[in-house]
């Protein structure tokens, strides 16, 4: 099979042909490498790249444990690159920083540990902003990752430099993690599926504090809706070091089975979510279009709010973030030659974080609590709730952040991705799943949720839905 038309096969058939040993394991290396050394260039999308040479023994390891009758899992013989905000042994955690250390990792964080005991082999890492904080993929050690349907357009972020080796056919599958969108905003931005598990799903590494980091998480993105499955599959399961790790158990990879149609089910369209939170034009008409695809695969579908005032949530946001980004890069304030060296919107949350009280937390953990509750109100009556999963299309690459939404102008760097942030608070299982093309062909997501656990069903409606719309089969140009 010509290499092109092998990095067209989804995760899930290229897992089946390697088992079958239809395929090799270095074959896929081989068209995997081939596609990076042709178009990461271009992309910026993996970064610390590893010797080919090593990758490529790996992969012959890998082949000759099949001839051995050895499967080490779902992901034998796939190649990974993990979202540099996450350590792999052998290679540097940068976290698109030039504070962080250039020495390599000695461990692999945990989701990275079980993705290379399913088979995996670590090729590189993926590109994100600085310490992940931004929805878009730049930074002064390696630069922009640009966008796999327009190049002089964000890639989304802070797990751009995944989604857009994804669109572009360098990896099967990859890992992201989501605090403010990451996991969603740039598959919708590179039409492809990211998806925030619930909270716990996927515990996050032991070494950092355990209590506490409730808002960020790891999860799967892939091309195909049953690939993130897939993935999530090996991500996930309680881990005795991680206290607020699930314990709900998921189908091993190769048991699980997505199979079935909307028909019964109910949605509730959110659409801006608060009436006044503003979109792009066009953003929401994509939105209403998907919901005829919906009802054709049998959902009801009806229009619903979140009963939580706008500025409740978003004081919760932004107080329980500067927490969390204050507790960790707090540190570099008491030294102002570090701090200078960070930018603007890491400078932002430190400064911000120094104002908090123990009063105002308090009261954004009973706002956030409160959004809980208003989806709690909406799941007695809905199965699943949609809401656009960006504010804004692509924009200049150039940029730092949008100035503003739809002639709004923005108070924060941050302010364009608004949308994310309740489903973030609640912790729901949130599903970027394609929503269309817009204006001059830029792409669009919607996010999909369900009650909090409730991933498998959440990925079921989710395939069903991509399976039927049609949106996957359109590839970026640069591969026509």
């Amino acid at each position: 099979m010509p290499q092109a038309d092998l990095l067209d096969l989804s995760a899930t058939e290229l897992s089946r042909r390697i088992a079958a040993r239809e395929l090799s394991c270095r074959e896929l290396m081989q068209a995997s490498l081939a596609r990076v050394e042709a178009l990461n260039p271009r992309f910026n999308a993996i970064v610390s790249l590893r010797d080919p040479v090593q990758s490529l023994a790996e992969a012959d390891e890998r082949d000759a444990e099949l001839a051995r009758g050895e499967r080490r899992g779902w992901m034998h013989g796939f190649p990974l690159a993990v979202k540099d905000l996450s350590h792999a042994a052998g290679l540097p955690t940068s976290m698109g920083s030039p504070l962080s250390p250039r020495s390599p990792a000695r461990n692999d964080s945990l989701h990275v540990a079980r993705a290379r005991a399913a088979g995996a082999v670590v090729i590189g890492k993926t590109n994100t902003p600085e310490f992940g904080l931004g929805s878009h993929t730049y930074n002064t050690v390696f630069g922009i990752t640009r966008n796999a349907y327009a190049p002089d357009r964000s890639a989304g972020g802070s797990s751009g430099g995944a989604a857009v080796a994804l669109a572009l056919g360098m990896l099967p599958v990859a890992d992201g993690s989501d605090m403010m969108g990451s996991l969603r905003n740039p598959a919708a931005f590179n039409n492809v599926i990211g998806m925030r598990p619930s909270r716990g799903r996927v515990p996050g590494n032991p070494d950092e504090e355990l209590f506490f980091q409730q808002l960020g998480c790891e999860g799967p993105m892939a091309r195909t809706v049953e690939d993130a499955a897939r993935l999530l599959a090996v991500q996930a399961g309680f881990d005795t070091r991680v206290p607020l790790s699930s314990p709900h158990a998921l189908p091993s990879p190769d048991e699980l089975r997505l199979e079935g149609d909307g028909k019964g089910l109910r949605i509730g369209w959110l659409g801006s979510i608060w009436p006044e939170l503003p979109l792009d034009p066009g953003i929401r008409e994509l939105g209403e279009k998907a919901l005829v695809t919906f009802r054709d695969i049998g959902c009801e579908v009806e229009p619903c709010t979140l009963d939580v005032p706008r500025e409740h949530n978003w004081s919760a946001w932004l107080r329980l973030r500067q927490l969390l980004v204050g507790g960790k890069l707090g540190a570099y304030l008491s030294d102002p030659k570090l701090f200078a060296q960070l930018k603007p919107e890491a400078q932002w949350e430190i400064e911000q974080s120094r104002h908090l009280d123990a009063a105002s937390l308090y009261q954004a953990s009973v706002y956030r609590s409160n959004v809980y509750r208003a989806f709690l109100k909406l799941f007695e009556h809905f199965d699943f709730v949609l809401a656009p999963t960006a504010q804004v299309f692509p924009f200049d690459a150039e940029l730092h952040w949008p100035p503003g939404v739809a002639g709004v102008k923005s108070d924060t760097y941050h302010r364009w991705m608004e949308i994310v942030t309740p489903f973030t608070l609640a912790g729901l299982p949130t599903l970027n799943v394609r929503a269309d093309f817009g204006e001059g062909g830029l792409p669009m997501g919607l996010q999909l949720a369900g009650p909090i656990h409730s991933d498998l069903d959440v990925l079921r409606l989710g395939h069903a839905y991509d399976q039927a719309c049609g949106w996957a089969a359109r590839r970026p140009s640069v591969l026509a």
